[in-house]
């Protein structure tokens, strides 16, 4: 009883949340059979993680030899290191840069304002709308795909939902440039979602040899051409973005284990380590190599490392209530986060961008954001310096734009401070530090800590869902840092103890509103004990995040998730809906008509077909001597359309050219099948055929798929859910319910061992083994028939 209470309460405040405007819902079609449009009008294509084993693939995998395979596996674990070294060195580039426009930003704004304070403004936002205007033009004109954070469309694609153009050249290169101009102008964003999405670029782009458009490109790297290769490499990405982002390898294994990635596998994990093993290597010896002074205004700022383990370094029983506190407000504002960018992001998508004004609308939010930045900081009296201590390394006041707790911001002392200008006149990773910052009580008022939190904040919301490359990552632990450290100057001054830090509290604000945003738990953690360096607060994190992330589910989901909806995209998610356990395959299926083929197809029709519908996927359909139907495999769109291309396979007559079952030589191969990443491949009206051309036939036995996974039409659509999210599929045969069985697979009949005497493999179940020794008879019948099809289960075609 107490649990349908406590549910039925849970729905309510649902019901009451949802009555907040979100995005419309006339973008999506019934979610339950996976039809799922952009608000476009054009169909979202899912990828091929299926292993197409029709004749091209098994004569491919017949050729090859243990040598090959062990080349294979090196050349993965090659593309491992270089996406490690790719993505470090793109996070040093990123990292240089924006630390060197903004110290000098700040050191020519500071020069300035001694002698006119008008002056000294203009100038500043000059600087940040210049920077601002050069990113959003970049991803507008340039780049399209380069918007946003990106990791809800990587997310997309490794849940099998192919997005044209995320994973581009041209993407890498707004991405990497457009992160520059938009961090560097100072708007209320971060660098280390676009590292997410810069990572999974390069990966992809060393997955398929380069860009053929730029011609930029090599066939020795042209070695890994499907789907599923390219899903692994774009792990590998993410998680190099992560730990180059964060110097958090670990942290980024896990965050491409927890949030992004829809399948795993053991094989996998090694690589994904190992890449983010070698971007630590990298990252780490560019920040030795920086402090020797060869990097500029770079300095002890930049790749984000917050040292706090001279922190706090014990806590009491007392101090959790104000801990579970911090979490209780994380959940809430990391939900009222979601919430607010959803509805302001549909409404800029619906009404805003429409009218073509999306450079307009970033300069007027740099504007905005300088003006609150420059100005706010008037409003607050200048703080006399605390008693300097030479053990803590503290300058007050610090040399403005470079590292440093303390910055005079138009003071009449030199031995004066401005507390919100410490926050605003720095960027954000150095705020991020001095908020985090030990030893440093009463270095911010309430009063500014407050301001700051409700500015900061609502320029966060306004920010994102710019046409700029942009993460939350930065924003959301200003945010929870703020109101953090609120709550650990009011724990001060309560409980009076000496051991207390207001910096402990900030860190766990951060961790708090991360939760209730993203709602990430275990690699969440990870990477906030990496950055923090304090094993200490492992604890006092985990509370934290559990809070928040179930205050925050109580309202609304993920942001990665929300957004994600917003841009259309068809994710699965880990549990299927509730609805669905009273559901079957049969009704996910709908009333439309299966549109198959039959096993040899005038070319004539097969081009009518393809161009009547949008269908990816096409049972083939033979004929038994008796004349009844029989379904042999399933034929995908991409594949008709390089046979038709191609015109090699076509033929006069229109009977099969093997009755046994297309075994003759294949003239393609495996690899002339596979779409270019990202990009929409070959489009039916591409291809330019001659009456003559139409007239022949295809035997389409060659190219399909003998082997589609089957489920009978009666299963629920939970287990077809989950048995389509687990196995990556594209499409799903619903057949009637068979009348034999031909055998019992278990555990020990998949378990294959090397035999001493036989060269061969032999598998260890008894009936095998008897097989063996003893003729006795079988079960297994040569003609039993298939089941004719009863429906097709598609993914987001």
């Amino acid at each position: 009883m107490l649990s349908n209470h406590f549910q039925n309460g849970v729905e309510t405040v649902r019901h009451a949340w949802s009555r907040i405007p979100n995005s419309e819902e006339s973008q999506f079609v019934d979610d339950a059979v996976g039809l799922v449009r952009k608000s476009d009008g054009s169909s979202v294509e899912s990828l091929d993680y299926e292993v197409i084993e029709n004749f091209a693939y098994r004569e491919e995998q017949a050729r090859r030899g243990k040598l090959y395979v062990s080349y294979l596996l090196v050349v993965k674990w090659l593309f491992a290191l270089l996406i490690g070294i790719g993505t470090g060195l793109a996070a040093v580039f990123i990292n240089l840069s924006v630390e060197n426009f903004a110290g000098w930003k700040f050191s020519l704004t500071f020069s300035i304002i001694q002698k006119s304070y008008i002056a000294g403004f203009l100038l500043y936002a000059l600087i940040n709308l210049v920077l601002v205007f050069s990113s959003v033009y970049i991803v507008t004109q340039f780049a399209p795909a380069a918007a946003g954070s990106g990791i809800p469309e990587i997310k997309g694609y490794l849940n099998g939902v192919d997005i044209h153009g995320i994973l581009l050249l041209r993407t890498l290169i707004g991405k990497i440039f457009g992160s520059i101009g938009s961090v560097g102008g100072g708007l209320a964003l971060g660098k280390e979602g676009p590292l997410v999405h810069t990572g999974a670029c390069i990966a992809s782009l060393l997955g398929q040899g380069g860009s053929t458009k730029y011609h930029i490109n090599s066939r020795w790297f042209q070695v890994f051409r499907s789907d599923r290769d390219r899903r692994d490499l774009v792990t590998c990405g993410c998680a190099a973005g992560v730990a180059a982002a964060f110097r958090a390898p670990v942290g980024g294994v896990l965050f491409a284990l927890e949030e992004v990635t829809s399948w795993w596998r053991s094989q996998l994990m090694w690589r994904v380590f190992f890449t983010s093993a070698i971007v630590a290597v990298v990252v780490r010896t560019a920040m030795g190599w920086c402090k020797n002074g060869n990097c500029g205004h770079f300095g002890s700022g930049g790749f984000i490392i917050w040292d706090i383990s001279d922190g706090q370094e014990d806590y009491s029983f007392a101090e959790l209530l104000p801990m579970a506190i911090i979490g209780v407000i994380g959940g809430l504002l990391g939900a009222l986060f979601n919430q607010l960018t959803l509805y302001i992001s549909s409404w800029r998508r619906n009404h805003l961008h429409k009218k073509g004004s999306r450079i307009i609308e970033a300069c007027l939010v740099s504007l905005l954001t300088s003006i609150i930045s420059f100005c706010l900081p008037l409003l607050r009296e200048c703080s006399p310096c605390p008693e300097s201590d030479p053990t803590s390394g503290i300058e007050c006041p610090r040399p403005p734009g470079m590292y440093g707790n303390y910055v005079n911001f138009f003071c009449s002392s030199d031995k004066e401070y401005n507390d919100l200008a410490t926050i605003f006149f720095n960027t954000q990773d150095d705020a991020i530090r001095n908020l985090f910052s030990a030893k440093t009580i009463h270095e911010y008022s309430s009063q500014s800590l407050l301001t700051f939190l409700v500015m900061f904040y609502t320029l966060a919301v306004l920010t994102f869902g710019t046409a700029v490359p942009a993460g939350q990552f930065v924003p959301g632990i200003m945010i929870g840092s703020t109101y953090g450290r609120l709550v650990g100057m009011f724990v001060v001054k309560y409980y009076k103890k000496l051991n207390i830090e207001e910096g402990t509290y900030a860190l766990l604000g951060a961790a708090s509103f991360l939760g209730g945003s993203m709602r990430m738990t275990v690699s969440l953690c990870v990477i906030m004990v990496e950055i923090t360096n304090n094993l200490k607060l492992l604890p006092l994190i985990m509370l934290v995040l559990l809070i928040s992330k179930a205050v925050g589910d109580a309202f609304n989901e993920g942001l990665y998730e929300e957004q994600a909806r917003l841009r259309g995209i068809p994710l699965l998610e880990s549990r299927p809906k509730y609805e669905m356990r009273n559901m079957t395959a049969r009704e996910a299926c709908g009333s439309g008509r299966v549109i198959s083929l039959p096993r040899v197809v005038k070319v004539s029709d097969v081009v009518s077909i393809l161009r009547s519908n949008k269908h990816n996927g096409f049972p083939v359909i033979d004929h038994t001597r008796s004349g009844e139907s029989l379904v042999i495999g399933l034929v995908l769109r991409s594949h008709l359309l390089v046979i038709l291309q191609s015109k090699v396979d076509f033929q006069h007559s229109p009977l099969p050219s093997d009755p046994r079952g297309g075994d003759r030589s294949i003239r393609h191969d495996s690899h002339e099948f596979a779409k270019p990443v990202s990009s929409k491949g070959i489009c039916i009206d591409d291809i330019h055929l001659s009456p003559d051309d139409l007239e022949m036939y295809i035997d389409l036995a060659p190219f399909l798929n003998p082997s589609p996974y089957i489920v009978p039409e009666d299963m629920s659509l939970t287990k077809v859910y989950n048995l389509f999210r687990q196995l990556g599929l594209r499409h799903l045969f619903v057949v009637p319910r068979p009348s034999r069985v031909l055998g019992l697979i278990t555990r020990k009949d998949l378990m294959i061992e090397d035999t001493e005497n036989v060269n061969t493999l032999e598998l260890q179940s008894t009936s095998v083994r008897n097989r063996h020794h003893n003729k006795r008879p079988t079960t297994r019948n040569s003609d039993v028939e298939r089941p004719l099809l009863n429906g097709l289960l598609i993914g987001s075609e």
